[in-house]
């Protein structure tokens, strides 16, 4: 069997957020799409940051979301990886890192994303097999 790639995996179309974006607009994206993060994109679709579910607390229960934009709550140091990465790479840092989505990237393009669940599709992918 043939080591899978990050793009052999990742989700290519993704729901994504602008930052000058309100966090009313993100937390609705959140529900209307059942994931727990967005990647932050420009209007070139070049990825500035992602903003989580975790993000948004502090302020949803503040009262402040609907003056707040995602640029002000989102995470800009962002780890990604190339539509080439190997799968070990890739469940090495969701083991490691302790984080749910990656942001797959051609140079600063997002050209789609991994989460745990596309992960554990994988495995349940590889095991079934047996």
């Amino acid at each position: 069997m043939k080591p899978k790639k990050a793009k052999d995996i990742m989700t290519s179309v993704v729901v994504t957020v602008r930052p000058e974006a309100m966090l009313t607009e993100a937390i609705k994206l959140l529900l209307r799409h059942s994931v727990s993060g967005l990647p932050v994109v420009d209007a070139d679709e070049n990825l500035v940051g992602i903003i989580t579910e975790h993000d948004i607390m502090n302020f949803a229960f503040s009262g402040h979301a609907a003056e707040t934009t995602v640029a002000e709550t989102m995470t800009r140091d962002v780890i990604t990886y190339s539509p080439d990465t190997d799968m070990e790479t890739l469940v090495h840092c969701y083991a490691t890192k302790r984080i749910i989505r990656v942001p797959i990237l051609e140079g600063k393009k997002l050209v789609g994303i991994i989460s745990r669940r596309d992960i554990l599709r994988e495995m349940d992918h590889i095991y079934s097999a047996y």
